[in-house]
């Protein structure tokens, strides 16, 4: 028996009405004109369903109203406050780079990051993976004596996970304020096991877990990511890089830690990414703005002489930030470009402006694991490599251990280090921190880093490559197309 004619209109007014809403959202800011097309056909071909797999996984803005209305307030300005970075400490440690290539490169990056300052006065040392890493965090939260901020992609349901939160509630204990902030996706084996609860008692201790998948809030974004992991200590000391807090970043027995590129931050700097914790904290906890934004907690002061910018990404700031900085450092390059990255799957733009550094005769080097940690992102990857190699780009596959280090060196002057990856997900959709250093010291230290990387790698053959088999092909175009999901 047929269903009564009056379903069928409502079903189709239903698909039509969700229809619209998905169309009208999308069309709201200009996009990638393939996935938008993509997404419409979706919604339209899956009725009910299309519109709720956008609404999961195709929503890549999001507002933070409420913060920008409390910073502009605190600071006597109106709009935009929260981008020009005018908090306590930061435009009295503002400086311009050392020469006229720098200058005119960190114009374009303070257009971009809506007019946040370089400054000067810093101290960043590299720290190779958790192995060195770690022992100076744990120091550093237990000398703390007023506040520890600690954020993370993914803070492990293991030794080293445990490590860590032992140390912070024993600090928390001890009258230390301090707040932990989990990414819900890449801590999931934590957060589902149960592991946060036995902290939830501790005095002066809270843990949240980020997620922007909350019926509450009318959000269902599963796809939004925070892959941040910042340390910051009394608000003087901070740690950025790509270290998460589990057990695959440090060497235990036989078994070698994972390579990975980790930073201490010592100067005006911290006050930045102490500013982009508390911002994150308030979006998930609500925590009042006027607590999160007291002076006590810019304390940092000069320590050294190194300029650098902190670039913090994400769908409701920057949304394109991470893809615009790596575009303008490769465009900007006038002698050389060394990347090194676990996963490699960037933008159409990206891809081209590699090609044309090389073309243009700049020596142009890229570092990629030999076998990722998900075979199918090894697959994806070297679906770039053939248009790379014809223009002269230099390939070089990291032998084990996986590599999960991030750097882009421009001319031995500028690096940019911290979370992001130059994949689809970290170029467009997850929340990153990028540091932008000017200067020949810390570019040195950097170089020596990806020599090492670049010396335990093997260089990709052109012609070896382009006589791989015919099912390699087809493995590597087909998980290509999974790029912006992976």
């Amino acid at each position: 028996m047929s269903p009564p004619l009056w379903r069928l209109l409502a079903a189709g007014l239903i698909h039509a009405a969700l229809f619209s809403a998905v169309a009208l959202h999308r069309l709201r800011h200009r996009r990638r004109t393939d996935s938008t097309l993509l997404w419409l056909l979706a919604a339209w071909a899956l009725p009910v369903a299309g519109a709720v797999l956008y609404a999961m996984f195709g929503v890549d803005r999001v507002p933070r109203a409420r913060w920008s209305r409390t910073v502009a307030r605190r600071t006597g300005l109106r709009g935009g406050a929260e981008e020009r970075g005018l908090w306590t400490g930061l435009a009295a440690a503002a400086v311009d780079p050392p020469d006229a290539w720098g200058r005119d490169m960190d114009r374009s990056l303070r257009a971009i990051t809506g007019g946040l300052p370089l400054l000067g006065g810093n101290q960043i040392t590299p720290l190779l993976t958790g192995d060195e890493a770690f022992p100076k965090m744990l120091a550093a939260i237990r000398e703390a004596r007023r506040t520890i901020h600690l954020q993370s992609f993914i803070i492990g349901a293991d030794a080293v996970g445990r490590e860590f939160m032992e140390a912070l509630a024993d600090r928390a204990r001890a009258g230390v304020r301090v707040r932990v902030l989990y990414d819900r996706f890449g801590s999931s084996e934590a957060l589902w096991s149960g592991f946060f609860r036995r902290w939830r008692s501790v005095p002066n201790f809270a843990v949240a877990g980020w997620t922007q998948a909350n019926l509450f809030r009318k959000q269902l974004q599963f796809n939004l990511r925070n892959h941040r992991k910042t340390l910051v200590v009394d608000g003087r000391i901070a740690f950025t890089g790509g270290c998460n807090l589990h057990n695959p970043e440090r060497s235990f027995g036989t078994r070698r830690a994972i390579q990975d590129y980790h930073f201490r931050v010592l100067g005006p700097a911290v006050n930045a990414l102490q500013y982009g914790f508390l911002r994150d904290w308030h979006m998930m906890t609500g925590e009042d703005p006027d607590v999160l934004l007291d002076p006590a907690h810019f304390r940092a002061i000069p320590a050294g002489d190194m300029a650098a910018r902190v670039v913090d990404s994400g769908p409701d700031s920057l949304p394109n930030g991470a893809a615009d900085l790596f575009f303008l450092a490769v465009c900007g390059a006038r002698r050389s470009v060394q990347l090194l990255t676990p996963y490699f799957f960037p933008t159409d733009e990206l891809a081209q402006a590699l090609r044309m550094a090389a073309l243009r005769g700049l020596r142009v080097e890229v570092v990629l694991p030999e076998r990722s940690n998900h075979v199918y992102t090894t697959w994806a990857g070297r679906a770039f490599y053939d248009d790379l190699l014809e223009a002269g780009v230099r390939i070089f596959e990291r032998r084990p251990p996986f590599t999960h280090s991030k750097a882009l060196l421009v001319d031995g002057e500028m690096a940019v280090v911290g979370t992001a990856n130059w994949d689809m997900r970290s170029l467009t959709s997850n929340y990153e921190t990028s540091l932008v250093v000017y200067g020949h010291a810390f570019a040195s230290a950097v170089g020596l880093l990806l020599r090492e990387d670049r010396l335990a790698s093997r260089e990709v053959s052109h012609d070896v490559f382009r006589r791989r088999p015919r099912l390699q092909r087809y493995l590597e175009n087909a998980s290509a197309l999974l790029a912006p999901l992976l």
